[in-house]
């Protein structure tokens, strides 16, 4: 096993001890030494890990007197973040959280897309809103889900802010579960084409304000959706 994945592991399971109440907020951690006895690994290692998650703003090494615990207020990774609210919370506040965050991107990058988009982006979204309208009639929950995350891909690159696409990548992992969850709901999966369908047709135009308002329109869905076929039935 190569060290940068054992690096990787060590780290994984110190935030592990953290999210679970193990290491408390403002705890200060054991020596290196003392954690590489713990988990049978160097003290190098052990140093590579913790220094993965100073850059996480997951801890925090005061000289002299340690390494501490972070605030989860503090962090910089969405992941952990996600992780740590996953544990300590509901289903129903992280989805709804996560719903929160896409709106503020993606309605933005609807609205900056709407001027900036070429034929082959407007081409590459009817591809993809065909390839969803198939895989709702084939009952194929995958094919939906990924012609859904790439039609709102092409949107993004659309914008032709590069940072819009590169905020939205992390995000856009922790998502996929979610939208295989909601996608596998027929309802939602025929609201979602409609929704797209606007969206689409606001893009044709080229009126930001159409587009802005299309995607604001489809996050409402979105939301709807979740609560009344997800969230009220679990």
């Amino acid at each position: 096993m190569g060290r940068a994945t054992l690096v990787d592991m060590v780290a994984d399971e110190i935030l592990r001890r953290v999210i679970d109440g193990e290491l408390a907020e403002g705890a200060v951690l054991p020596s290196e030494a003392d954690i590489g006895a713990q988990l049978d690994v160097s003290r190098l290692t052990v140093r590579e890990a913790l220094k993965e998650l100073r850059a996480k703003n997951v801890l925090n090494a005061v000289r002299g007197r340690g390494t501490f615990v972070n605030p989860v207020s503090e962090w910089t990774s969405l992941e952990a973040v996600l992780r740590s609210m996953s544990a300590g919370g509901t289903a129903a506040q992280v989805s709804v959280q996560l719903l929160e965050v896409r709106r503020m991107i993606e309605v933005g990058a609807a609205e900056l897309a709407a001027s900036r988009r070429s034929d082959a982006d407007l081409e590459r979204l009817r591809h993809h809103l065909d390839r969803m309208v198939d895989a709702h009639a084939a009952a194929d929950v995958e094919r939906f889900v990924a012609a859904d995350i790439a039609f709102h891909d092409v949107i993004l690159r659309a914008s032709g802010n590069l940072m819009v696409p590169a905020l939205y990548e992390p995000l856009g992992k922790l998502l996929s579960q979610g939208r295989r969850e909601t996608s596998a709901v027929p309802d939602i999966q025929k609201h979602a084409i409609r929704m797209h369908r606007n969206v689409l047709t606001a893009l044709e135009s080229g009126s930001p304000e159409g587009a802005r308002r299309a995607m604001n329109e489809h996050m409402d869905q979105t939301l709807g959706d979740l609560q009344q076929f997800v969230l009220d039935r679990a």
